[in-house]
């Protein structure tokens, strides 16, 4: 069955849009990469506040205002894993804290960067789709 998932595009600032928070991923699949903070949509929450609960949970931040970005399907069936993503960003408040029963890492990264590293699930094209609407609009 096809999952609702969410996922962040966390920036330090308002001025530093182009500065990305990633997690480097602890658990299967795609253990080792690099993503955005995300998660699955629990039953009876929008996701909305899924994903501020999912920043919480994987970076101790809270997402401030989180705006939609765009939608994403992730299939996936090497990993039996197929999930719409929703994809929001904002900017991320308070200490980034490691919670390591997900996350091994966690670092910011300039876009140009990011867009390099071996990245989770559609993250690539999540990360590029910011780009092009949000930055280069």
């Amino acid at each position: 069955m096809t999952k609702a998932t969410v996922a962040a595009i966390i920036t330090p600032d308002d001025d530093r849009r182009d500065t990305i928070l990633l997690t480097k991923r602890s658990v299967s699949p795609f253990q080792g990469h690099w993503c955005l903070p995300g998660g699955h949509i629990d039953d009876y929450e929008t996701a909305e506040e899924a994903v501020v609960r999912e920043v919480r949970e994987e970076t101790g931040l809270f997402l401030a205002s989180p705006v939609f970005l765009h939608y994403f399907n992730e299939l996936f069936p090497e990993y039996h894993f197929h999930a719409v993503a929703l994809a929001f960003y904002g900017k991320g408040i308070g200490s980034i804290e490691l919670m390591p029963n997900e996350v091994e890492e966690i670092a910011w990264f300039p876009l140009d960067e990011a867009l390099a590293l071996p990245l989770a699930f559609n993250h690539l094209q999540i990360i590029r789709t910011y780009y092009s609407k949000i930055l280069c609009s």
